[in-house]
């Protein structure tokens, strides 16, 4: 039993639970203080560097948000009209484990060969992916600004192609579902916080996916948003270690051979 049991469907909660846990872990990290000696930038460089302003990255977001509730409920709904996932009786928790970790490797081969694809292409790069590296300093509420396209194609598909080939049912998607989203939020907050979790079992993390949003590692570091397995196979991992600044924070340098 979960504490939504009898008041929201599991299907409602698999599409919109994962939106609050954006705003609400975003916001939290958009709320701290300055943190200037935590920052992978300094205020400065994120004020020269950025290109759009965060009133546009929030009406971006909540668009990219409201065609991914779309698509989930059209998903959940045949999914349950024609029986394609597993069966409604909720599996034992070894199973769901696994099966959220099928949905952790399909998202990232899926995420992958796709982002990937946006940079290598010029066409693509120009006039979708590149809406997303207007943010070169990244921080939490713009993890998900993207162009609509590219919202579609990499997250939504992402996530339903996920959802279908592990088997999970919506219960189970509601855990995968916002842990994705945490990750991925947590991945783009520009912050090297002591401590933070994420860091410590995940080599695809914060400082990973800075070196990816800087001009010299555009064509490396495309892995997202779990494990760094596809980079290393295909030779675009590119390794980094982090430097203290003299006025505070770190950098997040190429590692040179």
């Amino acid at each position: 039993m979960v504490f939504w049991e009898g008041y929201v469907s599991d299907e409602a909660m698999g599409t919109f639970a994962p939106i609050v846990v954006y705003w609400v872990y975003a916001g939290f990290y958009q709320l701290l203080p300055p943190l200037d000696k935590f920052r992978l930038h300094t205020r400065k460089e994120e004020e020269e560097k950025n290109s759009v302003p965060l009133a546009t990255v929030v009406k971006g977001v909540l668009l990219q948000q409201l065609v991914q509730a779309t698509v989930a409920q059209l998903l959940f709904l045949l999914t349950s009209k024609f029986d394609i996932s597993t069966t409604p009786v909720q599996p034992a928790i070894h199973i769901q484990i696994v099966q959220i970790i099928i949905a952790m490797f399909t998202m990232d081969t899926w995420q992958y060969f796709v982002h990937r694809y946006m940079h290598q292409n010029k066409f693509l790069y120009c006039h979708v992916h590149s809406q997303h590296h207007r943010l070169v300093v990244t921080y939490a509420i713009g993890a998900l600004y993207n162009h609509p396209l590219e919202g579609l194609l990499l997250d939504t598909f992402g996530g339903a192609i996920s959802f279908l080939v592990s088997g999970m049912t919506a219960r189970t998607a509601v855990v995968f579902f916002c842990f994705a989203v945490i990750k991925t939020v947590d991945d783009h907050c520009g912050l090297w916080l002591p401590g933070n979790i994420f860091h410590i079992f995940f080599q695809n993390n914060t400082a990973y996916h800075d070196i990816h949003h800087q001009l010299q590692g555009t064509k490396y570091n495309y892995s997202q948003p779990f494990f760094s397995i596809w980079d290393r196979l295909l030779g675009t991992y590119m390794p980094y270690t982090l430097v203290k600044r003299p006025e505070g924070g770190f950098e997040a340098r190429l590692k040179k051979d």
